[in-house]
């Protein structure tokens, strides 16, 4: 026993020079793609939902192959690659209903009924903006509209009330 305690690592896993320089550089890029993926959900945190799940290689512990370290390599790659794809749609949405919500601002009787939540802008917390007539079916008729900014949530007062 003492004998398997005080062995080599390097001569344990029989790794020569080449294969241990393949492995690190394949650790420094992995991390370096966990670090990335760290990122993106931070930046895309309650806009996006990214899937940060590790599938396990193999059933018990033990040192990866190369093969196996450039599976998961790939798949971290393919992960970032999706993450940014997603954020940057996300983004997109967000800057054409900012601009929507502009246009809707400056002529509300241009866009009827329309309503905007912060979610849809990008802004945190709770409410909308609606375009609607200013005084009911008179203000329809007469073609009076305006936008209507809701207060927030309206569960959040309920809430409150049912927690003391």
């Amino acid at each position: 026993m003492p004998d398997l305690l005080d062995r080599d690592i390097r001569t344990a896993l029989r790794v020569d020079g080449d294969e241990r320089l393949a492995r690190a550089e394949l650790r420094r890029q992995i991390g370096r793609l966990e670090r990335q993926l760290a990122a993106l959900l931070a930046e895309g945190f309650q806009r996006i939902e990214l899937d940060l799940s590790v599938a396990a290689v193999a059933r018990e512990p033990r040192a990866l192959g190369l093969g196996e370290l450039e599976a998961v390599r790939d798949s971290l790659a393919a992960r970032v690659g999706e993450a940014r794809r997603q954020l940057r749609e996300r983004d997109e949405l967000e800057t054409r209903n900012r601009e929507l919500l502009e246009r809707m601002l400056a002529a509300p009787a241009e866009h009827k009924w329309v309503q905007i939540s912060r979610d849809d802008v990008g802004a945190p917390g709770c409410g909308h903006w609606h375009s609607r007539p200013r005084f009911g079916l008179l203000g329809m008729l007469m073609g009076w509209w305006r936008v209507r900014i809701s207060s927030g949530c309206p569960l959040a007062g309920r809430l409150a009330a049912v927690e003391r």
